[in-house]
């Protein structure tokens, strides 16, 4: 039976794996399909941990700038309401969607710069008009939630007859049937 995990020396910075000059314990197949041919990983050996040392206070010095860039625009973010215009139909049901690409570029639009697309969490794409919630996180520890509002284009007709629930499907109310007094 192969090994499952095997240890590696990072030679450069990996997203959600570790920094520079980290020694990790890895998946075989990951190490031996992307680490190592992409020149991210080798074996470690304490010369070369040594070697790595300055390049690892580098980096430990550029994640701590970013966590405190990034602790900054949160604190910023706190009472955020962002409006977004999108054409729909006239039940509300927008042509296009509103997708984390959208908030990321809106919110870099008004001012806070940072925010790529990753750090914007949807659970579905927005395909309606109306008021949600959207979570920014960068990290466990940080996120705030932002209001995204999405507005009709042009204004949309008013319809007493028709109701929509949440998921969009149409809600029908009975028809009222007005009161004659006859006499």
């Amino acid at each position: 039976m192969a090994r499952r995990n095997i240890e590696l020396l990072l030679l450069h910075n990996v997203e959600h794996i570790g920094i520079v000059g980290d020694v990790v314990r890895v998946r075989t197949g990951y190490a031996r399909n992307y680490l190592v041919p992409m020149g991210l990983a080798e074996l470690p050996t304490q010369e070369r941990i040594a070697e790595l040392q300055v390049d690892r206070e580098t980096a430990l010095a550029q994640v701590k700038a970013r966590r405190e860039a990034r602790e900054g625009l949160i604190g910023r973010m706190d009472e955020v309401v962002l409006t977004l215009v999108r054409s729909c139909n006239a039940q509300g049901v927008l042509y296009g969607s509103v997708t984390q690409r959208d908030i990321s570029d809106a919110l870099i639009q008004v001012g806070y710069e940072g925010i790529d697309t990753r750090a914007v969490r949807l659970h579905q794409a927005i395909r309606r008009i109306g008021e949600y919630q959207v979570v920014i996180q960068f990290d466990k520890d940080l996120r705030v939630e932002i209001e995204v509002v999405v507005e009709p284009d042009q204004p949309l007709e008013e319809r007493e007859e028709m109701e929509f629930d949440d998921e969009g499907e149409l809600v029908e109310k009975p028809e009222r049937k007005a009161a004659t007094v006859e006499g």
